[in-house]
């Protein structure tokens, strides 16, 4: 049974969003007080696993089985220029993908992770939204579906995309949520030049004023300024988020699907974990709004979910240290 079978189910499901176990929370709190270094050592390390106890609400939270998940879309805004590659790259390097040929099969490895990719319509990119609507209600129903269909049964749900023009529909994205115009959040994306950055930035305002007046709710604003698999990534977001499923955000992109959901929830973002701040401009202000802090600071702009499989390594070793750690008592060693 689809997830989403109306545009009223997104609002319906943000408005029941499960909460993070308290209890859980503070149980593994009183574990890390007895573990065998000093209080507030590990730092960061140490939220990871307190954040990880109340989403699994368990004392001692371990990941034997994460899942990334990279979305692929195109968008019909390319044509205006937006983008220094075609948009037949993003088919190119979706087959890429499944040679295994990709920074994100690299990476997804090394971190334990089992990856699958997920193209969504590529020989149908969404219309050009600065003109009309990316999408048909149903097109965006079906986007929503697909993403939520995608996350089955893991302990970590790394999220990613490939879809070139994407940049341009994330900054309309974030404007749309978050207010600006749209040279307060196009960056250089797939490596536009100064006119190139001057074109992105003309299209998303030439987008928000087309739809001005009709951006009222989050699923207006996906799929009028969104793409497939920005979408896709939105609908996965809810799903893991009505499982307790941990989720690791990769850049800009990524992170943007996360936006217009939390202008009528911003609690949205409570079970999410941002990997790292990437180098596209605006990432950082659009982490500040939804109010994550990055685990890493790598300069990476890649997408794919790259940047999250590396956050997944951090992670595991959060929950390892937590988990696998002896107690000043077990150890015999004196508490101080």
């Amino acid at each position: 049974m689809s997830r989403f079978s109306d545009p009223s189910d997104v609002a319906a499901l943000l408005a029941r969003l499960p909460e993070p176990c308290g209890p859980s929370r503070a149980q593994a709190a009183r574990r890390q007080q007895q573990l065998t270094k000093p209080p507030g050592s590990l730092g960061l390390l140490e939220e990871i696993a307190l954040f990880f106890a109340a989403w699994q609400q368990a004392e001692k939270p371990g990941i034997s089985a994460g899942r990334a998940l990279v979305f692929a879309g195109n968008h019909g805004v390319t044509a205006r220029g937006v983008s220094a590659f075609p948009a037949s790259v993003t088919a190119q390097m979706v087959a890429n993908f499944a040679a295994g040929g990709a920074a994100i099969n690299a990476l997804a490895a090394s971190a334990g992770l089992s990856l699958a990719v997920v193209p969504l319509e590529l020989d149908r990119p969404t219309a050009d939204f600065t003109r009309e609507p990316a999408m048909s209600e149903a097109e965006c129903l079906a986007a929503l579906n697909a993403g939520a269909g995608a996350v089955g049964d893991a302990e970590l749900l790394v999220l990613g995309e490939m879809g070139i023009g994407n940049s341009t529909a994330a900054a309309a994205l974030a404007a749309a949520s978050f207010g600006g115009d749209g040279a307060s959040w196009v960056g250089p994306g797939t490596g536009v030049d100064a006119h190139g950055l001057a074109r992105k930035a003309q299209a998303v305002d030439d987008a928000l004023a087309t739809h001005a007046g009709e951006l009222r709710t989050p699923f207006e604003i996906l799929r009028r300024l969104g793409g497939r698999e920005i979408v896709a990534i939105a609908g996965a977001a809810i799903e893991a988020r009505l499982r307790r499923i941990p989720v690791l955000l990769d850049g800009f992109i990524c992170t943007s699907a996360i936006a217009p959901l939390a202008v009528t929830a911003p609690e949205i973002a409570d079970h999410c974990l941002a990997a790292h701040v990437s180098a596209e401009p605006g990432h950082a202000e659009l982490l500040r709004l939804l109010g994550l802090n990055p685990i890493l600071s790598l300069e990476m702009r890649l997408g794919e979910g790259s940047g999250a499989a590396v956050g997944a390594l951090v992670v595991k070793a959060a929950l390892a240290a937590h988990s696998g750690m002896a107690t000043f008592a077990e150890a015999g060693v004196s508490s101080g």
